[in-house]
């Protein structure tokens, strides 16, 4: 829901589409293998609505404060005590989050400006590049999710069938979508899949669009607005692909400080080790 509201603050606030263009981005996007769901067809519908006190979509009329019911709040710390990093679920329960802070957002508007500028690109380009960022962005959403499940299913012995969860979920779940089809077929071939990025559809299908993706990104932190989920899932994908990450520095840190130890490149895994970080730099 996050990721599809980003969406259309990127094109409402880049290319200002009216709400019959929005439900026309949405129903086609709807018919698309990629995005067909539940939720792509109800958004679609939600646009074909006129305030009658306005005559302007009634989506202008909703105050922008989010409710929820905890969901996602035990789903994120659920993730955090099994520690498995779910980045774009959580920027969406603390997008929900700030958005309940109404009167301090308003009040800020007015003290700190926008970066200012318009988008100058083709406008149909770039619909078409959200459509791709939207994809990277809710493949990342749902490889953190089938990840969190499985990573219970080992630690409580759920032995959960993700390819079956899929299946379900498709035939009666507000996140039904023509996209479970794809995940159902990966665990289906591989059960042990570690990560659904690492399915060869899923791969190749960011691989072709994370251009678009960045470009999406990159346009939105230019002109100031607001994508957490957006930005989040593509943090992920870019921390997941790589091989090394800047945490030896922080367990320097942490060994330094604390004296927590920690492991060596030139050593097996689970040999843990501790220096003298201030004696070593007085020898220096």
């Amino acid at each position: 829901m996050q990721l599809i509201a980003e969406a259309y603050v990127l094109m409402k606030s880049t290319l200002d589409l009216s709400g019959d263009e929005l439900e026309q981005v949405f129903s086609e996007w709807n018919h698309t293998d990629e995005l067909n769901s539940f939720l792509i067809e109800i958004t679609a519908d939600i646009f074909s609505n006129t305030d009658p006190a306005t005559h302007q979509p009634l989506v202008n009329s909703i105050l922008d404060a989010a409710c929820q019911i905890g969901t996602g709040r035990w789903t994120v710390v659920s993730s955090l005590e099994l520690g498995v990093p779910i980045p774009t679920i959580y920027a969406a329960v603390n997008a929900r989050v700030m958005s309940a802070y109404k009167d301090e957002r308003v009040a800020a508007s007015k003290e700190i400006p926008a970066p200012g500028g318009d988008y100058q690109g083709d406008k149909q380009q770039f619909i078409n590049k959200v459509r791709d960022a939207l994809y990277c962005s809710k493949m990342c959403s749902y490889a953190q999710g089938m990840a969190l499940l499985s990573k219970a299913s080992k630690e409580f012995s759920f032995n959960l069938d993700l390819a079956e969860i899929a299946r379900i979920w498709k035939g009666g779940c507000i996140i039904q979508a023509g996209f479970l089809d794809k995940i159902k077929k990966a665990f289906n071939e591989n059960p042990d899949l570690p990560n659904l990025l690492l399915a060869p559809e899923f791969k190749q299908s960011i691989l072709d669009r994370q251009s678009a993706w960045r470009d999406v990104l990159a346009t939105a932190n230019k002109l100031g607005i607001a994508v957490p989920a957006f930005s989040s899932s593509l943090d992920y994908f870019d921390s997941y692909r790589r091989a090394t990450l800047p945490q030896n520095l922080t367990q320097a840190q942490r060994d330094y400080f604390g004296a927590h130890t920690y492991e060596r490149v030139d050593a097996p895994r689970g040999e843990f080790v501790h220096t003298e970080w201030t004696k070593v730099a007085e020898k220096s």
